[in-house]
């Protein structure tokens, strides 16, 4: 049954094999210590440039306090806003315009080291005037300047010279599709020494796209108001520059900004009090109206006035309708026969009236006193009688005229309380009114005042505008360059040089697909190895001699007792030898294996039966007339017409395939086939059958029904491992007897103590 292969891994196979390809580690360690120190030794470091700038996200414009006006001028800016300023493509564009970043000047030192020339350069370039602002695509200028001075320009757009000189002499005007370039040494220049340069002309806009691409805003955090702007550069000082420029550009813009919302705001200030002064000065003249026209002298005052008025009235109308009354029912009772001489119930406010009638009450008691006593026609009684009559005429008389001035009186009091109702129900619309008068002169007034204020607050900031950003850092470098150091880099290229051999392994066995040690066959199969074969360069067909102590004969020996422990039975005499496909060598340890069996001083047979593709006959070199397939087809050829001794190896016979046949798998299922092998086997002791590979045909199973015993011969580096798991399937279905492996093209070793190593094949 096959192994499993990837329940574990052999440590210590893996370790064997690295070491056997020590020289690999080598090489690959060498290779990239040495990429690693020419980089390191070429490169130029690259620094991080940083800067911070606060912003202030309360605005001190005039409009400020303004509520909703200040938002209508946009004066309140917020940070994650104003990034988008700081990183805006204008913003770039003047920052470019005004350090000339359209122009980049790089200075070649050698093949492989250039930098930007900043802030001093040997060369400049001067376009003509006005080609910067209309400049859509970029020109690229290679200027080679000799010791002598003289000068050797190309001009290039997009890979193509457009334009070039040679040899001129400086200053020198190019002209280019794009426009007139003129060229000139600056006072930087070395005299006498040779200068190489690049110069780079781009539009503004493109400027502004490569500091977009190279500067980098965020910001510093999320509770924070802080944007930092960084840009990583070779050259510190160009870094600085740029950053520098661009808070420098951002505060201008935010202080005109500024000004430009202060100067509105001054402007429709001054507008708006020119025409709240005529609206207020109109609401005051409509208060002084309403006043005059409706009496009113303070609103407050009026409404207490008339309320206090109005209850006095009240109370002296009760009081007056309740003396009409009274005065009412005693005239009444006066009137009625029945109460002639009775007392008068009623107390009048009338002082007057009310002593007359207490006179009558006295003199209708005297009476009732005498009416007891006296008779009615009693002189005194009937003088009290006229007495009282007269009186209580008297009474009714001074009744009616108080009743009628009650009357009197109950009308005007009515008149005037319902003057005074009148007066009291119109006050809340005059109040209403009033009031909106009031609020219209008071909103009016302290917007006047409010507007006031502003335009002394607008005049002191149009005369001290402050920018938005506050700067925190200046523009500074890290003293630390980016990215790794010289020892981190070296120390990772030996780290790759160690890695690179076993991941080169390991992928090259994954796309060759082949073993290449026994101990990984060991792994794989479970099919006995009989023994191994080391590459030989001797040039030999037959390199088993009785004298021949070489590694590649010591190891057919090997094999050979490994064989004759497999044949254990004296019947098992004959050993098929079969492999996957040609070339891994499986003819060459037939001769040999048969003449190592030879060397026993046993007759060995060695019999060629790969009949599609004869080539035994060739490889030894000998031709002889009869072979195998013409025994087999034929019944004239006898078999000792077919066999030939072996040319220099004593004990050996040989049968050669013959001639290809039209029909060989009829042939090798033959009956004559097994008389053959009946006869040979009483002929000689082993044979050695050299059969078609399995990988191509189905010859060498036919065959099995002669054989006692299977060799299969694989290959180092040309057997897969896929033919491997086909051994593996021959060998558990048992479709050859006594199957076992040979394994060719292994590395010759030092371990039998017998001749000299030689080299790989």
């Amino acid at each position: 049954m096959a192994k499993n292969n990837s329940d574990f891994i052999d440590i210590a196979a893996l370790v064997k094999q690295y070491i056997s390809k020590w020289y690999l580690f080598a090489i690959s360690v060498f290779v990239c210590l040495a990429i690693a120190f020419f980089y390191v030794s070429v490169r130029q470091q690259e620094y991080a440039v940083k800067a911070n700038l606060l912003i202030s996200t309360e605005d001190e414009g005039a409009a400020g306090g303004m509520g909703s006006l200040g938002a209508l001028f946009g004066s309140q800016g917020y940070v994650d806003d104003e990034i988008f300023i700081v990183s805006s493509h204008s913003l770039y564009k003047n920052v470019a315009r005004d350090l000339g970043l359209n122009i980049s000047y790089i200075y070649h030192k050698n093949p492989f080291v250039s930098e930007i020339a900043y802030p001093n350069h040997q060369l400049e370039v001067v376009p003509q005037a006005g080609l910067l602002d209309t400049l859509e695509r970029g020109i690229t200028f290679k200027v080679k300047v000799n010791e002598k001075g003289q000068a050797d320009i190309d001009a290039k757009m997009k890979r193509d010279i457009v334009a070039k000189a040679k040899k001129v002499t400086l200053p020198y005007t190019l002209d280019t599709p794009l426009g007139k370039f003129t060229f000139a040494k600056t006072n930087s220049y070395p005299e006498g020494e040779s200068v190489k340069m690049s110069i780079a002309v781009f539009g503004y806009d493109q400027a502004a796209e490569g500091l977009d691409e190279s500067v980098n805003t965020e910001i510093a955090s999320k509770r924070s108001n802080v944007i930092s702007l960084s840009i990583n550069t070779t050259n510190p000082l160009y870094g600085k520059a740029i950053l520098n420029e661009i808070i420098k550009k951002y505060n201008e813009r935010g202080v005109a900004e500024k000004k430009s919302q202060n100067e509105l705001s001054a402007e429709f200030i001054d507008s708006r009090l020119d025409i709240l002064a005529n609206e207020l000065s109109q609401s005051e003249s409509n208060i002084q109206d309403y006043k005059q026209r409706y009496g009113i002298v303070d609103l407050v005052v009026d409404t207490k006035y008339n309320t206090e008025k109005k209850a006095r009235l009240e109370e002296a109308l009760l009081e007056a309708r309740t003396q009409e009354e009274v005065i009412a029912l005693t005239r009444d009772f006066i009137r009625e026969p029945r109460n002639a001489y009775a007392l008068i119930p009623s107390t009048l406010p009338n002082e007057g009236l009310q002593r007359a009638i207490e006179a009558y009450n006295e003199l209708v008691l005297k009476r009732s006193e005498m009416l007891q006593s006296a008779k009615p026609d009693n002189a005194s009684l009937v003088q009290i009688s006229e007495q009282l009559d007269m009186m209580r005429g008297n009474i009714g008389t001074s009744l009616d005229r108080a009743l009628e001035t009650s009357k009197v009186s109950v009308r005007d009091l009515s008149k005037e309380m319902a003057s005074t109702q009148g007066s009291l129900s119109e006050l809340p619309v005059h109040e209403r009114e009033y009031l909106d008068l009031m609020r219209q002169q008071s909103v009016k007034q302290q917007l006047f005042m409010f507007l006031l204020r502003r335009r002394e607050e607008v005049s002191l900031l149009l005369a001290n505008s402050i920018p938005k950003g506050i700067l925190i850092d200046e523009a500074y470098t890290l003293s630390d360059p980016l990215g790794m150091g010289k020892k981190m880099i070296m120390l990772i290229a030996l780290f790759f040089g160690l890695l690179i051999p076993p991941v080169w392994l390991y992928i090259r066995r994954l796309i060759h697909n082949r073993f290449e040690t026994r101990a990984e066959v060991e792994r794989i199969t479970d099919v006995p190895i009989v023994g191994e074969m080391c590459i030989d360069n001797s040039g030999r067909r037959l390199v088993v001699a009785s004298d021949d102590t070489s590694a590649t004969a010591e190891l057919f020996r090997l094999m050979r007792s490994n064989l004759l422990f497999i044949l254990n039975d004296p019947r098992d005499k004959v050993v098929l030898l079969t492999s996957t496909s040609s070339g891994e060598g499986k003819s060459f340890i037939s001769i040999n294996l048969a003449a190592s069996l030879a060397l026993t001083e046993k007759r060995v047979l060695l019999v060629g039966m790969d009949i599609r593709n004869p080539q035994l006959a060739n490889y030894l070199n000998v031709h002889p007339r009869f072979g195998l397939t013409q025994y087999l087809s034929s019944s004239s050829v006898s078999i000792g017409q077919i066999i030939e001794p072996m040319p220099g190896v004593k004990n050996l016979d040989l049968i050669v395939a013959g001639p290809v046949p039209p029909n060989p798998a009829e042939l090798l299922i033959s009956h004559k086939v097994d008389e053959l092998f009946q006869e040979l086997r009483q002929r000689y002791d082993y044979i050695i059958v050299d059969t078609a590979p399995i990988g191509l045909v189905s010859d060498t199973f036919t065959l099995d029904r002669i054989a006692d015993a299977a060799i299969y011969v694989c290959r180092a580096n040309y057997t897969s491992l896929n033919d491997l798991n086909q051994i593996n399937d021959i060998y558990e279905h048992q479709r050859l007897k006594k199957l076992s492996l040979v394994i060719n093209g292994t590395a010759t070793k030092k371990t039998y103590g017998y001749g000299q190593k030689k080299s790989g094949k």
